[in-house]
């Protein structure tokens, strides 16, 4: 089957300035490219060619200084040689597409809550619910989002939740890392303390500024303590802006180390994981599910996270890590962490027991498996001309399982 992957506007493919769609679609493009031909559409980079083909994939690199020429750009560029155009995260741009491509199928994968009001007016809406023959969303809470204020799409929805490549960390309690993970540290003057690991976007709702004040008690009674920043204001840049100046002028006031690294390649973030000793996401806003926690849990490291939007589901209390309630009180979030410190054999379990899960469940094959259902299952149905049965096959073959951290049923 020939399918188009349309990604955003923000960032192109490969991942050179990062980027959760962009990492997601890197990680499931080598499974999915051995069944299927696909071409993805992104947003053109300097330093990657316009047009190319890399293991199978082929890639058209397009032109957008505005979000309407890049849109002008991918309807050039769609036509009903696609049986299926995947479009990533922009639910507006499925009718404008369609129209080009009449011929084909289109489907949709939500990274965000893109369907709010404030998003994509009804009308839209559900037109594109309509014409999408499936719609994939990383998380629960996104999925129940969309549910919610379109009963109609639930016959669509399927939570597949991202993942991460487990081989490109290295759990902080394997010997055999100790000595790279020695030097990183000591490298960033950091090999004499216990490191709390913050890693993401510096923006307030990330909530950055909360685990500084955090830290503030934390250092007043484990001195050996150390915080570690890694992130920039925005994806591939070190700009700062007012939030990011303010968050490390209220650093200074704080009695142990703090390092900023700013924005990091992603092929250079695995190892940097592997210098923290507890994880911390500090996330404000409603967080469709931050993949931070896959990688996390990849290095072996336990995590503290807030309760925010689908952040949750992939925390198993008490097992990979702790889920905080009030998540904009910094104090609940000092308090676990001086738990974990003081509690060195827990950290260590809930270390081992989130790399376990990586390996098992958060991993590509696995998101590619899933993916690959959907599309086996719709080009099947294609092909015998019986696109309307193509949901209810899905729903009576396609066994369920667990959603992990909360019990629900999931469909993949």
């Amino acid at each position: 089957m020939r399918i188009a992957f349309v990604c955003t506007e923000k960032l192109p493919i490969p991942p050179v300035s990062g980027g959760a769609i962009q990492i997601y679609i890197e990680g499931v493009l080598p499974y999915l490219s051995k069944h299927h031909d696909i071409t993805v559409l992104s947003l053109k980079n300097d330093n990657l060619p316009d047009e190319e083909v890399v293991d199978r994939v082929r890639y058209k690199r397009l032109s957008g200084r505005t979000k309407s020429e890049y849109l002008n750009n991918l309807r050039d560029n769609i036509s009903n040689e696609y049986h299926l155009v995947h479009v990533f995260n922009r639910p507006l741009w499925v009718m404008p597409l369609n129209q080009q491509a009449p011929g084909s199928a289109f489907s949709l994968s939500l990274h965000n809550e893109m369907f709010l009001p404030n998003k994509i007016d009804r009308e839209r809406a559900l037109k594109c619910i309509a014409t999408v023959k499936f719609i994939t969303t990383v998380s629960r809470f996104i999925a129940d989002g969309v549910k919610g204020l379109y009963p109609i799409a639930e016959e669509k929805l399927n939570v597949v939740y991202s993942g991460v490549n487990p081989s490109l960390y290295k759990p902080i309690w394997l010997e055999k890392h100790l000595p790279e993970r020695k030097e990183l540290r000591k490298k960033y003057g950091l090999d004499e303390y216990k490191v709390i690991l913050f890693v993401g976007r510096l923006s307030q709702k990330k909530g950055p500024h909360v685990l500084v004040e955090a830290m503030k008690s934390v250092m007043e009674t484990h001195p050996k303590t150390a915080l570690m920043v890694i992130g920039s204001k925005w994806y591939g840049v070190n700009t700062t802006d007012i939030y990011t100046q303010q968050l490390q002028s209220m650093t200074e006031s704080l009695k142990g180390p703090v390092v900023f690294t700013g924005f990091l390649p992603p092929a250079e973030i695995p190892k940097h994981f592997s210098i923290g000793d507890i994880f911390v996401c500090t996330s404000q806003w409603r967080e469709p599910l931050a993949r931070v926690h896959y990688e996390a849990m990849a290095a072996g490291l336990p995590i503290i996270t807030t309760d925010r939007g689908g952040n949750a589901e992939v925390i198993r209390q008490g097992e990979n890590g702790f889920v905080v309630k009030d998540f904009n009180r910094p104090e609940a979030i000092a308090e676990r962490i001086r738990y974990l410190l003081d509690n060195k054999h827990i950290a260590k379990k809930l270390g081992m027991s989130g790399r376990k899960i990586a390996e098992t469940e958060y991993n590509w094959e696995r998101v590619a498996n899933q993916l690959l259902e959907l599309l086996t299952a719709y080009s099947g149905q294609a092909a015998r001309g019986d696109r309307g049965r193509f949901f209810r096959l899905i729903r009576l073959n396609t066994p369920q399982r667990a959603v992990p951290g909360r019990g629900a049923a999931l469909k993949p």
